[in-house]
């Protein structure tokens, strides 16, 4: 007699790894029939927890899956399910040209290729919380081409200027300044900024440690004089009240929301374009000094220097004295 689910695994209540083990504690054939179930009435809730359950347990990254990634992910299984409900898919058994016309609908809406092709990977996702289930064998996105953007990132989206990093740290409070210099001097993905402690600084060695980067690799960054001099005067601020963590907010928005305030004050916020800005102005500015993808690569925590050549950008006069000297 196979085994029959008895209840529903609980859905997320606590970290990631317990929503893994909700799923992955039950008995092969309940996961499998619970999944077959939620992929039947297209369960948007419980698709994604096992999505989810899937990536903390079932991949490289695990439960260090960036926020960045998972909003990233649930939103994308959101939008197929919309698109498999209006065009009635079975889900365990999508037709064989069906994913095709999905990524061909999604770039008809008007959506870039880099959006596309986030939506693709949370597909993608999905299908393998699916298999992993064993509620179906099917990878339908596995061979769909993907759009491809022509037009380099450091032009959709080039480094801050020099002048706009300064006139926001000219009305920065403690913690907004230290948050723009993590990125903007250190070179700090936003989640890697929000997640540094003071036990990960030291000061007097001029060094910071990325404890748990991309990929939950570990590297150790130099802190300038001038992030120095913003850390010394927010840990000033907070004798009274100490605690581990650098900032009184954690969340991606909040910060989001902090820098977006802090352009309007400066009467910039038309010049406010997120997080990563900041990070190739310091892969820009390291560059202009050292001359060496390699070590910017290092500085950055990428694992390829192809990766790093999309963060710098070079003058347009780059090669002028070189070719000056051409006979």
């Amino acid at each position: 007699m196979s085994d029959t689910p008895t209840a529903a695994p609980v859905l997320y209540s606590g970290d990631r790894l317990t929503q893994a083990r909700a799923f992955a504690g039950l008995t092969d054939e309940a996961l499998r029939v619970r999944a077959i179930r939620a992929a039947r009435d297209k369960d948007a809730e419980d698709l994604w927890a096992l999505t989810l359950a899937c990536l903390s347990s079932d991949t490289s990254a695990g439960v260090r899956v960036s926020p960045h990634t998972l909003r990233a992910y649930k939103t994308g299984v959101k939008v197929l399910l919309e698109h498999a409900c209006t065009h009635a898919w079975n889900l365990t058994h999508p037709g064989r040209r069906e994913p095709a016309l999905y990524v061909a609908s999604l770039s008809a809406s008007g959506l870039k290729p880099a959006t596309v092709q986030a939506r693709v990977a949370a597909a993608c996702a999905l299908y393998r919380a699916l298999r992993w289930a064993g509620a179906t064998d099917a990878d339908p996105f596995g061979d769909v081409k993907r759009p491809k953007d022509r037009t380099k990132g450091i032009v959709k989206n080039p480094p801050y200027r020099a002048d706009f990093v300064q006139a926001m740290l000219a009305e920065a409070d403690a913690q907004e300044a230290v948050l723009v210099l993590l990125l903007t001097h250190a070179g700090l993905r936003i989640a890697e900024a929000l997640a540094v402690e003071w036990g990960n600084i030291d000061l007097r060695r001029r060094r910071l440690l990325v404890a748990h980067g991309k990929g939950d690799k570990a590297r150790i960054v130099p802190l300038s004089a001038k992030l120095r001099e913003a850390l010394e005067a927010l840990k000033a601020e907070t004798v009274s009240t100490p605690t581990s963590r650098l900032f009184s907010f954690s969340a991606y928005s909040s910060a989001y929301e902090r820098l977006q305030k802090l352009a309007l004050k400066c009467g910039r916020e038309h010049e406010f374009r997120g997080f990563h800005a900041g990070r190739k102005y310091a892969g820009t500015q390291l560059y202009a000094a050292v001359k060496d993808f390699t070590r910017v690569a290092g500085f950055l925590g990428h694992e390829q220097v192809d990766t790093t050549r999309r963060y710098v950008e070079l003058p347009e006069d780059d090669l002028d004295e070189v070719m000056e000297g051409f006979v």
